[in-house]
């Protein structure tokens, strides 16, 4: 992979990985409220606009991504996103990391770093 390629590869992991952070703190805000006062709350939360604009952004990130390596590859390669994604949401919301899911991890590791190999 290019120096480009990796450099977009790494913005993208780090606005979607955001984003999906964003809209999770946004929705765990206000849910003692009844539904349409909780959906108002949403709309006027920072981390749920947050959350918008790096999956805005991300959209041209991703295209300019798959335009500098082949489709297969780019996919696998942004499937690395849901281990970053796990931890994070354990560090962050101390959501549980079970045995199958840390399995999961790397496995998905293992393979994303077979195909960055070019293997």
């Amino acid at each position: 992979m290019t120096a480009l390629a990796v450099l977009l590869w790494l913005l993208n992991m780090s606005m979607d990985t955001f984003g999906h952070l964003a809209f999770k703190a946004a929705a765990g805000h206000g849910l003692d409220l009844d539904t349409f006062s909780h959906w108002k709350h949403l709309a006027r939360s920072p981390w749920l606009w947050a959350g918008v604009v790096c999956y805005f952004c991300e959209f041209f990130v991703w295209a300019a991504f798959l335009s500098q390596v082949p489709l297969a590859a780019g996919v696998m390669l942004g499937s690395i996103n849901i281990v970053v994604l796990m931890l994070a949401g354990r560090l962050m919301f101390r959501e549980r990391l079970t045995p199958w899911r840390v399995a999961g991890i790397l496995l998905i590791t293992g393979g994303v770093a077979l195909v960055g190999l070019g293997v």
